[in-house]
């Protein structure tokens, strides 16, 4: 399992080395994320004249009052056709997501995976020469595996359940650096 992630961080390195010039790369973070307290971040590097592959991530790790959280990591990579000219206008995308969670807002508490696919609609508006506003909106799926039990800290006190989703996967109103 380790030899395969180093292939694919082999390969990402590159993609970015292969690529590292003018308009061919973006640093960017999604404004909603931001609103729900989640530090993230997104590189977008040029495969192609109008191909682009986005890998995201976020992290939450804030325990807010009366011991509710949810805590997770999210990455969700993601490979984008743009109908126009890469970061302007129109684009589609296909994605990936897997992330881990811990936590709860109600009597309950969730530990556990995810993992699914989805695809994606969004435009990128330019602002100036080196800042975009992008708006996206993915729909898909997403299996979920994870750990059920009341919020009172019992580690023998779980159930496990797993479960399958169908619905939006990516929502993201983000501001992008073009280098």
């Amino acid at each position: 399992m380790c030899r395969v992630y180093k292939i694919i961080v082999a390969v990402v390195l590159a993609l970015i080395c292969n690529v590292c010039h003018s308009q061919n790369v973006a640093l960017k973070t999604n404004l909603l994320y931001w609103a729900a307290l989640t530090p993230n971040l997104s590189l977008e590097v040029a495969m192609a004249d109008r191909w682009t592959l986005d890998l995201s991530g976020a992290y939450n790790p804030w325990t807010f009052n009366d011991d509710r959280k949810m805590r997770f990591w999210l990455a969700q990579p993601e490979v984008r056709y743009w109908l126009c000219e890469k970061y302007e206008g129109h684009f589609f995308g296909l994605h990936l997501h897997g992330a881990q969670f811990f936590g709860g807002f109600s009597d309950k508490r969730y530990d556990g995976y995810l993992a699914g696919a989805g695809i994606a609609y969004g435009y990128d508006w330019i602002l100036s020469p080196h800042w975009n506003l992008e708006l996206e909106l993915g729909v898909g799926y997403a299996r979920l595996w994870y750990k059920e039990s009341d919020r009172i800290p019992c580690l023998k006190c779980f159930e496990n359940k797993n479960g399958d989703y169908i619905g939006p996967t990516k929502l993201a109103v983000t501001l992008v650096y073009i280098f």
